[in-house]
């Protein structure tokens, strides 16, 4: 049985790890037509490609139906409980990289940290009778920050649109999302809280951890392995 490798199936992120596997001696190509799923790995066997969207790939590693799989870390920590548990890093690999962070409006200007997001939230409660709204699309990943950081009194927004627009619609006071650069939020009129970042993401390849392997794909992967990182 083949060791399965999910990797994106199109886009940038597709084609950079394509790429990146090139540069080590390992070629990932389509099979079929652009709009096929299928594909194939040259410069060692063993090994069957496994065109999947970005954000399957973290379920997939989970249920074992992939053993490695690259996609961003972001969506690993979000979308597995206990991810170190279902999944370990084999490679950052350097590309797609994004920060996720909680950002307020620039209006704000006495709201710089995560402290004074607690105390701004606490007063909107008691003037508004509800809870400060924070748009996003990481509802675990923000959950567990601000607990952790003392943030209470706020609810989520499941936003799967342009997050950053949210604010100006009045659907929410806040939003924790992925910038790369910062631009987006300042045409939007935002800043990002001082001690905002959840996360710096980026493509990473991993290797799930069910331990139904059988020693072929053992061989398989310390082979794949030895020429990623020689």
């Amino acid at each position: 049985m083949s060791l399965k490798l999910g990797v994106p199936s199109k886009g940038r992120l597709m084609e950079k790890t394509f790429q990146w596997f090139a540069d080590r001696g390992v070629t990932l190509r389509k099979s079929g037509s652009d709009r096929e799923y299928a594909g194939a790995v040259d410069g060692i066997d063993g090994v069957e490609l496994v065109l999947l969207s970005a954000g399957e790939i973290p379920r997939e590693l989970e249920t074992g139906r992939i053993h490695l799989g690259v996609t961003g870390s972001d969506l690993v920590r979000e979308r597995l409980s206990a991810w170190d548990q279902q999944v370990d890093e084999v490679a950052r690999m350097g590309f797609g990289g994004a920060d996720l962070i909680i950002a307020v409006p620039q209006a704000w200007i006495d709201v710089d940290t995560l402290d004074d997001l607690d105390a701004v939230a606490a007063a909107f409660r008691a003037h508004h009778g509800f809870r400060l709204r924070i748009a996003t699309k990481y509802h675990r990943l923000v959950r567990e920050f601000l607990r952790d950081n003392g943030v209470a009194d706020y609810q989520l927004i499941d936003s799967q649109g342009a997050t950053e627009g949210t604010i100006r619609n009045g659907t929410a006071e806040a939003i924790a999302d992925i910038t790369s650069t910062g631009e987006t939020l300042r045409a939007n009129g935002l800043k990002i809280l001082s001690d905002g970042m959840i996360h710096s993401s980026q493509a990473t390849l991993f290797r799930g951890r069910r331990r139904n392997w059988t020693d072929a794909q053992r061989a398989t992967f310390k082979a794949l392995v030895a020429k990623l990182t020689a």
